[in-house]
């Protein structure tokens, strides 16, 4: 959007051409689905604007071990804690 506001087009151009699609293109990683599960660890109960587009229908799963000290087991259990979720997809 800058580019074209420098080069002159105008803001009701622009703006005429805003859909989802168009914001899809331009967000990290755009070519992949999707996720179904996100993992933050460190015990933080947040996403800090992680993908968060992308991340509106994902589940979350909030662990305490930090990243480096991140286990199989720990993948295990957010695998385990996923499986037994009812998804809804926001409904």
């Amino acid at each position: 959007m800058a580019n074209r506001a420098a080069r002159g087009d105008s803001i009701a151009e622009i703006l005429s051409e805003i859909s989802p699609a168009a914001i899809h293109r331009h967000l990290y990683l755009p070519e992949l689905p999707d996720p179904d599960l996100i993992i933050r660890t460190s015990g933080e109960v947040r996403l800090s604007g992680f993908l968060l587009w992308q991340s509106a229908h994902s589940e979350l799963h909030f662990c305490d071990a930090n990243w480096p000290a991140f286990r199989r087991i720990d993948y295990l259990r957010a695998i385990r804690s996923f499986q037994r979720r009812d998804r809804r997809y926001g409904r």
